[in-house]
């Protein structure tokens, strides 16, 4: 099939059913006890690369490419339809903390994407009654447009609208050149970075890029109902909608029963498909997830029921067992529809107001 052949298969797949994402890749990875030759392989030496290198996942599409094959054949195999690239920290601004230079990120986010789409085809060959499909994993930054980065000094950033954008805008045009199906902004903290994704994607869609459909998620941080950038649900989605988003939904941060209530107020207002990835529960006092496939599965599988969702998945702690549980969970239950168009104004709390004397 031709990229938009699949785009269009994986619209008609959401009509048909609730689609699957994969789970966690950081879980499965820590679980290869790598070391730090694994992540520097034959190209990133010491002498080159100083510092340590081992913790920085997206460098395996280049140095172990066997180890993110298998990752997404093993969500594959679990059930996923979609599944995404290993790129979730793949710009130059995150990787700077590993003193990458720019052609290496490049390199990483061509690599992940021609890694996931050779999987993705195979799945589709093996199974054409259910096609998969590849998300170019595009994560938040080390670094916030929105906070200030002194706490002594409220104007002060780290990084410029400038800055951000042209990190986004390089790692979008690796991907799309590498194959994927669609872009997953995912686990935003900051709407003014998403914002900053947002516009890089739309302007080089202007130069003539091929056009792909945008899956934004955003963060619920903590019991607030707040991302780390101080917004509402609400006030989220209408600071992205004009996007026109194929999807928009939640991830991380929360497990299954405190994610809900963000997940059921989005559903009332999305014009479009409502996707979610929980973690499996809140980690424990040592930073591990206890929370067992049939619990997360059972509690998504319950938005299902109740027509919340279109997309479901996992993020922090979630295995490929996680996925199969919750494709199982799903399996028959009609998707839910999206909420009518309102032709009313919407405000995100982000807007300039001039006040009358």
């Amino acid at each position: 099939m031709t990229r938009q052949e699949r785009i269009a298969a994986l619209k008609a797949a959401a009509k048909e059913r609730i689609l699957i994402l994969d789970g966690s890749w950081g879980v499965m990875i820590q679980r290869r006890g790598l070391e730090e030759a694994d992540y520097r392989g034959d190209r990133f030496t010491e002498a080159k690369y100083p510092g340590q290198m081992k913790g920085n996942n997206d460098i395996l599409c280049i140095t172990r490419p066997d180890i993110v094959t298998d990752l997404h054949n093993a969500y594959f195999a679990a059930g996923a339809d979609i599944s995404e690239t290993n790129t979730f920290s793949a710009t130059v601004i995150a990787q700077d903390d590993y003193k990458l230079d720019a052609d290496s990120v490049r390199d990483i986010n061509l690599e992940g994407a021609r890694l996931g789409r050779e999987a993705a085809d195979a799945w589709t060959a093996k199974e054409p009654h259910k096609p998969r499909f590849l998300a170019g994993s595009i994560g938040p930054l080390n670094k916030m447009l929105s906070m200030s980065s002194d706490v002594n000094d409220p104007g002060a950033r780290s990084v410029t609208f400038d800055e951000v954008y042209e990190a986004y805008r390089q790692q979008i045009q690796a991907l799309n050149e590498g194959g994927v199906d669609l872009y997953l902004i995912e686990t935003i903290t900051d709407t003014l970075n998403c914002k900053a994704c947002i516009k890089a994607i739309m302007d080089l869609e202007a130069e003539g890029m091929e056009k792909l459909p945008i899956w934004i998620s955003g963060t619920i941080t903590d019991r607030s109902g707040r991302t780390l950038s101080g917004q509402t649900v609400e006030a989220f989605w209408n600071s992205v909608r004009h996007a026109k988003p194929f999807a928009i939904g939640f991830n991380c941060a929360l497990g299954a029963d405190l994610m809900r209530p963000h997940i059921a107020a989005l559903s009332r207002i999305a014009d479009t498909l409502v996707a979610a990835y929980p973690n499996a529960g809140l980690p424990n006092e040592m930073g591990q997830y206890d929370e067992q496939p049939e619990q997360t599965s059972g509690a998504v599988g319950g938005w299902a029921q109740d027509g919340l969702v279109n997309i479901l998945g996992g993020c922090c702690g979630t295995t490929p067992e996680h996925i199969a549980a919750i494709a199982k969970a799903v399996e028959g239950v009609k998707p839910r529809d999206p909420a009518p168009e309102k032709h009313t104004m919407r405000l995100a709390g982000l807007e300039p107001f001039e006040v009358a004397s």
